[in-house]
Order: structure tokens, then sequence, then C-alpha cells
């Protein structure tokens, strides 16, 4: 007796009955499609050219097929950049190669494939892999710099899957997970069964979501520009979230930074509580560290909610296993059944808690639930760099496994004794910022120098001060330079009056210089503001009296080598200049020369904040003091901070005019 056969044998049938020959067009099917008689289209049928497939794929994207099969042909699919589908699911062969078509993606922002504000869709492609060319958007001759290069990018988008694809050689990150229009959230992401090999700045970003599961997934061989990690949660805006997110079974290793980021600066008290959870999660060889996680300096600014990572393991990272910067009250990082093996063997401790630079609250608010250690070298299980200056340590709780060459294992509770002994807290004497609101200024001739006067190179967004009168033509050189790998477009350049009023605006592009010239409409001192994001920049060849000035928060300089001088005004006899490292591995040395030349003070590769601190027999009669820094002996140097405290926080370049308050 014959059997009936099945729908889908018969469509399976009509499918090879109307197949034409290699990489021609299949105008029945595509009408069927279209007709909404078959459900499941191959993408071939839109044709397959070998040379450029773009149009072929994303036809078969937007037919409306609720399920688009890209089938291995034996050769790359090669592409441009492709525009997801909702309510679809694309299923890539085992075998199957997505391959960016080399020469393209020139916009910054193209990415391999791109889900903005769409739901439901689904991608499988167990075997099969997406591919760029890292190489060739690194090359400045070929390429304009740029992070964003993604493999795959998820904006705005809902109800999303992505199961078993490798993600290899992206111009950005595998994955990144970032706001759609209106700055809404990606929600319902479930990654499963991926690898993220050998991308540009990190195997997974995720900016802003809700409901994200992360499962045995590989993020490993991250390089080429900063923050270079595993896998970084990263907001830009404290709108955006970070709400219930689980990453289970999964691997970092071999990444150029660290294995697992959260940093939530960008975040702030008012902002949805942070819930992420890591489940038996390991990192494996990781150079700068496993685990990081940095919040803000305050209470009042850092972001809120709960970090935990159960039964994880970190093992031979080149920096600590675990790092924490955040403040006590603000907050919880929670650490149970995890292991730290062989870390950071050049580091302070493969344990490090941090204060950050110009931080006031106490840090803290993590809890070590049994975590087991095994360190080779002789030191202390747990350090503390305190970059604040005398910011105690407070709820810090829980029990650590010490584990010796032969496998004993010795348990030691964390008491405040036992804190103290291991990451003792040095009080700094309390002087107080100067506050120079309201305050008149007026320039001071400073002794002329043979050489010329060197300005540092600051990062980040950068106050500086120019004393013009009324009416005077004003001009000063501005430079926007790359740090490392960063990319950059425009740096934003503001100049306020004395008043407050914005009196010019303009920008400067990315690696290039320009001089800007405005006119004072009133006499005093003008604030110039630039951002250059994580790249640098320096003002110079100013035609006014200039400086660098501080705006309540310690001042950020890199990598300079030469002596600022500040003045210490009349009737003052208490002042002090804080000096620290950036943090975990850079250092800075640094020397305080009072006006006679003799050096009173000095430190070498200094990490932690340090105080200079000067108590005068007699009240200044106003005189010039200055700060010398340069390369430290035996430690990592690039950035570092300078607060200065009782004393106006202006820094000139020595052998140029100072600007002082006036008399």
């Amino acid at each position: 007796m014959r059997e009936a056969l099945t729908l889908s044998a018969i469509t399976t049938l009509a499918i090879i009955a109307a197949c034409p020959a290699f990489g021609q067009v299949n105008r029945e099917m595509i009408q069927r499609v279209a007709a909404g008689e078959v459900t499941e289209a191959r993408a071939s049928w839109w044709g397959f050219d070998p040379e450029d497939a773009t149009d072929a794929l994303q036809a078969a994207i937007d037919s409306g097929a609720a399920r688009v099969v890209v089938e291995d042909m034996g050769r790359p699919w090669i592409v441009r950049p492709i525009q997801l589908a909702g309510d679809q699911e694309v299923v890539f062969e085992e075998g199957v190669e997505i391959l960016a078509k080399r020469g393209e993606f020139k916009g910054t922002n193209d990415c391999l494939f791109t889900a903005r504000d769409v739901e439901n869709v689904t991608l499988r492609g167990y075997g099969a892999t997406f591919r760029m060319w890292q190489e060739d958007y690194d090359n400045r001759e070929l390429y304009r710099k740029a992070e964003w290069r993604h493999c795959l990018q998820l904006r705005g988008a809902r109800n999303v899957n992505v199961y078993g694809l490798t993600l290899m050689d992206s111009g950005g990150d595998g994955i990144y997970l970032g706001a759609g229009p209106g700055r809404t959230p990606n929600r319902d992401v479930h990654i499963k069964d991926v690898v993220c090999d050998n991308n540009y700045r990190q195997g997974i970003s995720v900016i802003t979501v809700e409901n994200l599961l992360i499962e045995d997934t590989i993020m490993r061989n991250t390089s080429g520009t900063p923050p270079q990690a595993g896998i970084d949660f990263e907001p830009n805006r404290p709108e955006e979230r970070l709400v219930n997110v689980v990453m289970r079974n999964c691997l970092t290793e071999n990444n150029n930074s660290y294995g697992y980021v959260l940093y939530l600066r960008p975040l702030n008290a008012e902002s949805e509580p942070v819930s992420v959870r890591f489940e038996n999660c390991r990192s494996i060889g990781d150079h700068a560290g496993a685990a990081r996680i940095t919040t803000d300096a305050s209470v009042a600014t850092a972001a809120p909610g709960i970090i935990e990572f159960v039964d994880c393991e970190f093992r031979a990272s080149g920096g600590p296993g675990i790092t924490v910067t955040k403040p006590a009250a603000q907050g919880l990082a929670r650490f149970v059944n995890c292991s730290v093996i062989d870390c950071g063997p050049n580091h302070p401790a493969p344990i490090v808690i941090s204060s950050e630079s110009g931080a006031e609250d106490p840090v803290g608010g993590v809890v070590f639930d049994r975590v087991r250690l095994r360190d080779p070298f002789d030191r202390d299980p747990m350090a503390y760099i305190d970059r604040g200056g005398g910011i105690p340590l407070e709820q810090i709780h829980g029990s650590l496994v010490l584990v010796d060459d032969e496998g004993n294992e010795t348990i030691v509770e964390l008491t405040d004794e036992q804190l103290g002994e291991w990451m003792p807290i040095v009080a700094l004497r309390d002087i107080p910022r100067v506050d120079i609101a309201g305050m008149q200024f007026e320039p001071l001739a400073s002794p002329a120098v043979a050489e010329e006067p060197q300005w540092p190179w600051r990062r980040r967004e950068s106050t500086f001060a120019i004393h013009a009168r009324a009416g005077e033509t004003v001009s000063f050189l501005a430079q926007f330079a790359q740090v490392g790998r960063y990319s950059g477009d425009e740096m934003p350049v503001t100049i306020k009056a004395p008043s407050g009023a914005v009196v010019h605006e303009t920008a400067v592009p990315f690696q290039d210089q320009a001089t800007i010239t405005f006119t004072a409409p009133e006499t005093g001192l003008y604030r110039v503001v630039a951002d250059p994001g994580p790249n640098r920049v320096m003002l110079s060849e100013a035609s006014h009296p200039t400086a660098i000035l501080g705006t309540g928060r310690p001042i950020r300089l890199m990598q300079y080598s030469g002596e600022l001088q500040f003045y210490v005004p009349e009737g003052v006899k208490l002042f002090g200049v804080r000096i620290s490292g950036e943090g975990v591995g850079e250092a800075v040395r640094a020397a305080l020369v009072s006006p006679s030349g003799e050096v009173v003070d000095e430190v070498d590769n200094q990490v932690k904040v340090h105080q200079f601190e000067v108590e005068l027999q007699e009240p200044s009669r106003g005189e010039i003091w200055t700060l010398r820094t340069g390369r430290p002996s035996a430690s990592t140097w690039e950035d570092f901070y300078v607060d200065p405290r009782g004393v106006p926080p202006l820094l000139t370049p020595r052998g140029l005019a100072l600007i002082v308050p006036a008399r």
C-alpha cells in the first residue's frame, strides 16, 4: 500500500523540481514566498553571486518568510552590511561563511548584521561563521579609524536569539547590544553556544539591556583597541540599564585586557538598579585581569544594584583576579565559591580593592563568600589602592580559603582586624580644595627659562584658564591626538567668559590641531573646556597667560615629564598637592620643589595617593612652588592625577606667566 506524501515532502519535491542552475534566480519560489504559500525560503532562490551576495541575502531576509535558510554554497557569502528583519528565523547551514566584502564597510558604524528596533529574531548557525577584515580596518591608509564595525549589533531589539555562531575578526565587537531609537534598551535576548574570536574591541559589549541570558559562550583573543575585554558591560548614559543579566558556563580567554568588565560610571544613583549574575564562568589567561567592577566615586553618583559571581574561576591572568572600585554604601558585589588561581604576578595582590581619584566616601560593599585563593608569591592576598587619599574601607565581609602549594587549605575570616593588616588605611591631613568662583585674577610674570616650556597632555574632559582684557584678541593652539588605538571624531571646544556666557564654540578634527581665536568681551578669567574622550588634548602657544584649571576634582595628566608651577597666595600657611597613579599597574614619580629650589618631598612608583604637605613657618607673602613629575623607575607610566589643596588649582608650565589672585 502506497503511503501518502506529507505536506513537507511535497514542498521539498517542489523546491527540488523548481531549482534552477547554480546562482540563478528562482522566480517561481520567490513568487510562492511572496504569496505566503512557502514560509521557509532559501537565500539562494534570490541568486548567489560569489563576488557579492548582498542583494540575494538581503532580499531573502526582506521576503517576509518566517524562516530563511542560508545554504553552504561551497564558497563564502560575500556581503556588504545586512539589515535583519523581525518575526524571522535565519538558519546558517553548517559550513556557511558570511564574509564582509573587502574594501567595503567604509562607514565607521558599518556592521555585518544589524537588528534595529525589531522583534522576534533568531539567528541559528551551528558550524557557521561570520568573518570580517580586522587588519584592513586597522590600516589608516585604507580606513578611517573606528571601533564600531561589529559582526552583529542589536539596537533596541526584542526577543532575539543567537545560537551556535562563530563571530570573528571584526573591526569592533563580536556582538554589540546598544540603544535603539529613543534610547530604548534591548529586551529578552538569549545568546548560546557562540564563539567570539579575535575581535577588535570586545568579544561582546553590553550597553543597555533588560533580560539577557548568555550561555556556553566563548570570548577570546580580543585585541586591537581598548578596552579589549572578553565582555564589557558599559552603559553610555544614566538612563541606560543592565537589568536581569545572567551569564552561565561562559569562558573568556587570552583577551588583551580583562575577561569580565563592568564599567558603570556613566550610570548614577538615579539609574535603574543593576542586576548582573555570573554562574560557573571562567577567565583563563586574560592579560590585564579576570574580573573588574567599577562604579563612580561617591554614593550620590554611583549605580545601585547587585553584581554576583557564583562558582566562577579566575586563572592565570596578568593582572588581579578580582578588582573592585565602588563606594561601600551604594550597590553590592558578591563572590561566592569562586577561585582565584595564580593571578597578577606583578601586582600588589591577586585581589584588589581600589578607591577612585577624588573619592570621598568609604569604599567597599563587597562580600567574599568562601573564595578559594592560590598564590605562588609571597604577598598578602588582598591589597587596597587608595587613590582618593585616606578613604576608609567599609562593609567588606566573608572569608577566603587560602590554598598552599601542597593543596592544604586555611580559612581566613575577613574581620576588620585582618583587613587592617592586609589593607591599612593611610589617613591624609584634610586640606580643602580652593573654590575660585567669584575670585578675581591677574597675570604674574614668571622667571624665564632657557628651554621651551612644555605643556602636558590631558585626557577626558579638560578645563584650561586664560586671562584676557576686554577687547583683546586671544589665540591658542589646540591639539587632539590619539591614545593607543582609541578612535575619535571631533573634539568639541567651548570658551566661557568670566560671567559664564559662552563666547565661542568650535571643534578640532581627530589627530589634528587648530589655532583657535576669539575676542574677549570682558576682562577676567576665561575657561576653555575641551573633551577628547578617551584620547588626549594639549593647549599651547597661547597669546595670553594660560593655565591648567582644576574643577573640584583631581587634574588628570598623561606621561608628563616636566615642571608645573602654582602660586601660594598671601596669607596661606598650610597647603598641599596630592599625586597618584591611574590605578593597578600605573604609577608616577614626583617631587615638590620650594621657591628656593629645595626638594621638600619626593616619591617614586606612586600608585596610591600621596600628599605633599607644607606648613609654612610664616604665612606666605605670595610665592611660586613647583611640582616636578616624570617616569617612575619600576612601573608602567601613562595617566596620573594632581590635586592642589589649599591653593588655587591653577598649574602652569615653568617659564610661562602665572595667573594669580588679584591683589
